[in-house]
């Protein structure tokens, strides 16, 4: 796997200079530790995907009025921090092919960690919302099997795309084992999240 430029700990200080939103650091950690899951999956480098994860969204205090300018202010941020462009193009293309963000609509993902990517950070959504509806609101009460049929029905947690989870297929992970994974990674963190 190429540099990123950037260690654990200079990724955590951006996010502490550019996210001030709770639910947006919640949502950053989520992702971090879901893609290290995915990585140890695949043999790869679990701090760096871990990086990936926990800076994919560092501008989106920053544009979520605006969400044209998402993975779009990312860009001059993590380029002012020193970056490579091999960071800076996986975090980016999370954003790819969306219709929220035009600059970013006719690019692809291609890469495993791509893929990844754009899947874990939209099922942590379904995740965290499947532990809400819970009597007890906790992430330990989530089982496998209704993550499946909340995953199922499109209209719970309507705004996270099935598509593009689906497109943990594309990295070669069954959705079936993507689902168990990202429910044992958050479940592993649910003091931290507070479900």
């Amino acid at each position: 796997m190429e540099e990123l430029n950037i260690t654990y700990q200079q990724a955590q200080d951006l996010v502490k200079k550019y996210i001030t939103e709770p639910i947006t650091k919640l949502h950053l950690r989520e992702t971090e530790v879901f893609m290290r899951a995915l990585a140890k999956k695949f043999n790869e480098d679990e701090e760096k995907w871990g990086i990936i994860g926990l800076l994919h969204d560092i501008d989106w205090d920053l544009t979520k009025n605006n969400p044209s300018e998402h993975c779009i202010k990312a860009q001059e941020i993590l380029k002012k921090a020193g970056a490579s462009d091999f960071l800076i193009e996986n975090i980016i293309s999370h954003g790819y092919n969306s219709d929220f963000m035009p600059k970013l609509k006719e690019k692809q993902r291609s890469s495993e960690i791509q893929y990844c990517l754009a899947a874990a950070e939209t099922l942590t959504g379904i995740i965290i919302a499947s532990a809400l509806v819970q009597p007890d609101k906790k992430l330990q009460s989530v089982s496998l099997e209704s993550l499946k049929k909340k995953f199922k029905n499109k209209s719970f947690a309507a705004k996270c795309s099935r598509e593009i989870i689906l497109e943990c297929e594309k990295a070669d992970i069954s959705l079936d084992n993507f689902l168990q994974i990202g429910l044992s990674s958050l479940q592993g963190i649910a003091s931290e999240v507070g479900l």
